[in-house]
């Protein structure tokens, strides 16, 4: 039976370890970039854990990824402050940290090994296939639960967003900028929660 936030009670050590392990672990697949996150972020702490809810999630991951930094670092350091302030924080920071440092400390004392199999290069492909079909799927069950919704305003930000970017070629960060303020300006309703 999965544990959730009843059995577990932050501040507790088993608490602090089942943080870590769940980021370390969602660290170490992170693999394709910063979106790989969301999938791994909702399935253990909303689905199986019961911590957070999706808009949580979503909100986690947007603010992260308009931040300077790296996604997933930004990601864990706000999931664990809203699990256990400064001591959550430093223990998803280190879960999300360890993976990538490991893994980059040992493929830089085998460099050769690595750069020239042909072997890991088709592995690292198919991670790379992977990574995109992950990303795939989290677009698809975002525009899903968007257009559920039946809104319009919010339907509307994200077509336009997508025209400008796939029609226009719009540069991403003014259209990030541009949505972030149509949100601060119309979408104050709580109907858009």
């Amino acid at each position: 039976m999965p544990e959730n936030k009843m059995e577990l009670q932050p501040g507790t050590r088993r608490f602090y370890w089942v943080l870590f392990k769940s980021t370390f672990l969602i660290s170490a697949f992170t693999v394709g970039g910063g979106m790989v996150i969301i999938p791994l972020l909702k399935s253990k702490f909303v689905d199986e854990y019961g911590w957070i809810d999706d808009k949580e999630t979503l909100d986690i991951v947007a603010i992260a990824q308009s931040m300077p930094g790296v996604m997933a670092i930004n990601a864990s350091i706000m999931l664990g402050y809203r699990m256990s302030g400064l001591m959550g924080t430093m223990v998803t920071l280190m879960a999300t940290i360890l993976p990538p440092l490991i893994t980059m400390s040992l493929i830089a004392l085998c460099y050769d090994l690595f750069a020239h199999n042909q072997y890991i290069q088709l592995v690292l492909k198919g991670m790379q296939c992977g990574a995109t079909a992950i990303i795939i799927n989290v677009v698809i069950n975002l525009v899903q639960k968007l257009f559920k919704k039946k809104l319009l305003l919010p339907c509307l930000i994200f077509l336009g967003t997508m025209v400008a970017v796939l029609a226009f070629d719009v540069n991403l960060m003014y259209c990030v900028i541009v949505d972030g303020l149509i949100g601060l300006a119309l979408l104050r309703n709580p109907k858009y929660n």
